[in-house]
Formats: C-alpha cells, structure tokens, sequence
C-alpha cells in the first residue's frame, strides 16, 4: 500500500460502509499500515458539532452545504491532511461526493455552486489542484432495501426519514460523480451478502494500490 493514500466510502444511508471501513483498516494494519479512521459530517470537535447542527436542526440546502464545508475544512486542515503528510492511509466516511449526491442530487441544489466552495474549501496550495480521495468506493444500493436496513438498525436522523423519491435522486447524483471522475470510483453492488461485498472492496483497493482503478463491481 503506498503511503498517505485517501480513499472515500461514499452511499446512501443503510448501504453499508461502516462494517467495511472497519474490515478495511484492520486488513490494512495487519499489513503494517498506519491508518487514520474518519467520517463527515464530523472529524474535529468543531465538525462534530456542525454535524449535530446539520442532522438535527431543519435548515435549507445551502446552509447544509454551507455547514459541511466549514466542517471539512477543518477536517482537512486538522485531521486529513497532516495524517496524509505523515504517511498514513486516511478511510473516510463520506467526503465532498455526499455533498453533490445529497444537497446537490438530493435537494437540487445548484451544483455549479457546491463546485466552488468544493474549489475554495480543499485547494491544495502546496501541489495545486484540490484535494481529493485517490480513491472513492460507491456503496451502491437501492433505496429501499437501504430503508429497511436502517429501519432494523437505528432511529432515523433528519436526513435519513426523507422519502424513496429522496433517495433516489441521492443515488442518481452518486451515478452522476461517478461517471464524471470513473478513475476515482469503483462502484461496489451493496446489495449482496457481507462476504460478497467486503471481497469486492478489497479487491478494489488492491486494484487501486497497481494504480488501475476505475468502473468496477
């Protein structure tokens, strides 16, 4: 595994990704790999807090997305960047393709606006550019079997007790950054037994470690 690698676990609530970060950061440090587990909304004290703001308080899709890139910004700057720096694999849950899927995809909100904060919020004024997973794994499933996951799991948050309808246009907005950056994605089928799906995710990142990544499961 090449050192201070980012990689993303992106999808629509109850598709999964929890139990595979996991799975992925315990493969990764048996293999002697320092690695950093995150998540957003959240990451920093100050970003937990915007995330408690954001999953509670009713509020309209520019504050969200307002919200989230402050937090990610401090994610960056405190968290993501100097792990990197030092060498680490970073898995995050979630990342700025939630934003587009989300408030752009879910909410309609005006994307060419969420891409300029995504400009201003993770330029990289070392390397030029933005900062942005080496590799991001679509956890891909339909929105109903998503609902009834969460349903048995957990009391749902202001987000997740929006309708199908939501989801779906949450789903097409992932399909829609997928297929503008296919060498960043691999789309996994979450729709599959445990043992089915964690292969597909270790697959992809030794496939992403060859530097072959792309369209895939």
């Amino acid at each position: 595994m090449t050192c201070g690698r980012f990689i993303s676990f992106e999808g629509i609530d109850g598709a999964g990704k929890s139990s595979h970060i996991d799975a992925l950061a315990a493969a990764l440090r048996a293999r002697g790999e320092t690695v950093l587990c995150t998540r957003e909304p959240g990451g920093t004290p100050l970003a937990e807090q915007l995330r408690s703001l954001f999953l509670q308080q009713p509020m309209d899709a520019l504050t969200e997305a307002l919200l989230v890139f402050a937090g990610r910004r401090d994610h960056l700057r405190s968290v993501i960047q100097p792990a990197l720096a030092n060498g680490s694999v970073v898995l995050c849950d979630r990342f700025t393709d939630a934003t587009f899927a989300y408030q752009g995809g879910g909410r309609g909100f005006d994307t060419a606006v969420l891409a300029r904060l995504e400009a201003w919020v993770q330029a990289d004024g070392d390397q030029g550019g933005l900062v942005q997973p080496q590799l991001t794994l679509w956890f891909d499933l339909p929105p109903a079997v998503a609902a009834g996951r969460r349903a048995a799991a957990r009391d749902a948050d202001r987000l997740e007790r929006e309708d199908l309808a939501f989801f779906e246009r949450v789903r097409a907005g992932y399909a829609l950054r997928s297929a503008a950056d296919p060498q960043r994605f691999v789309r996994i089928d979450a729709d599959q037994p445990r043992e089915v799906v964690w292969a597909a995710v270790w697959a992809a990142v030794q496939q992403a470690v060859s530097g072959n990544t792309g369209q895939g499961a």
